[in-house]
């Protein structure tokens, strides 16, 4: 059975797991609007001329701009189909060493930058009673990071929002999936894609994790083009997954943080259930 021709909507698609999709589903021959900050890297990396291929240059924290793009993706390919929130970056620093512009800097384009695509997206999806949304969380959205406050802040918001997406648009139609993945061999960890705080703190050790980081780049276990296999397998099922943990390392991590949630909730068990009126 041949696949139906989709027409995607990917953020963040000049590098990593955006940019693997965009190249898998072209080859594939479906249409792919992709944007991206920078709009001739986005080209040069896809290098793709074909008419499935739509690049476009947006700041996804500029509501306007998401708004325009979006708008102007459906009058190029008349509808979208599936939608992938990819973008992000991450900040290391401990909580005390970021600077407030740091912070929202990173919640801007993680969650943010998300926020703005679902707002000007769903109306298209709600309209034509069909769609799929695809958020890209990550495991740090499941148990915190140290020295990662605002990626892991940012994407546990992500897990938030995509939560409750869930049960708004299901009453058209609209699938929901929600990514975590754990590490994999993309360039996530170069200058581009991790950036480090300004201001730092002795105590914290910051040099070393920077250290540590930049020599594990290259070394993550998980196979990207794997990953972005099963996203385009994921959007052809008629009930696709709505949580999905990806990544050997990030099922050990969800599963553990799950059994100390899960302890933690026992443990004050008689605590949590003393607070009614009439208990006491």
């Amino acid at each position: 059975m041949v696949n139906k021709q989709k027409t995607w909507f990917i953020t963040g698609a000049s590098r990593g797991f955006g940019l693997a999709l965009t190249k898998r589903l072209l080859t594939h021959g479906d249409r792919v609007v992709a944007t991206s900050r920078d709009l001739e890297a986005l080209r040069l990396s896809v290098g793709n001329d074909t008419g499935n291929f739509l690049p476009l240059q947006v700041d996804l924290t500029s509501d306007l701009a998401v708004r325009e793009a979006i708008a102007h993706a459906i009058e190029h390919f008349e509808n979208l189909d599936v939608v992938v929130n990819n973008a992000g970056y991450a900040l290391v620093g401990s909580v005390e060493e970021m600077s407030d512009e740091e912070f929202r800097a990173t919640m801007d384009v993680n969650f943010f930058g998300t926020v703005n695509v679902l707002r000007h997206l769903i109306p298209h999806f709600r309209s034509r009673r069909a769609g799929h949304i695809i958020n890209i969380s990550s495991i740090a959205g499941y148990t915190g990071i140290a020295l990662a406050s605002s990626y892991s802040a940012s994407k546990y918001a992500v897990v938030g929002l995509t939560e409750s997406l869930m049960k708004e648009v299901t009453l058209f139609d609209v699938k929901v999936t929600l990514l975590a993945p754990g590490e994999f061999r993309t360039n996530f960890m170069d200058e581009v894609s991790i950036r480090y705080v300004s201001n730092r703190v002795r105590e914290y050790q910051l040099d070393q994790t920077q250290q540590a980081w930049t020599e594990a780049s290259g070394e993550q276990p998980g196979d990207p083009e794997k990953l972005v296999e099963i996203i385009e397998d994921i959007a052809a099922m008629e009930m696709p997954p709505q949580r999905l943990i990806l990544g050997e390392d990030a099922y050990q991590l969800f599963t553990a943080q799950q059994r100390v949630e899960s302890e933690d909730v026992e443990k004050y068990k008689a605590l949590s259930l003393s607070t009614n009126f009439n208990n006491g």
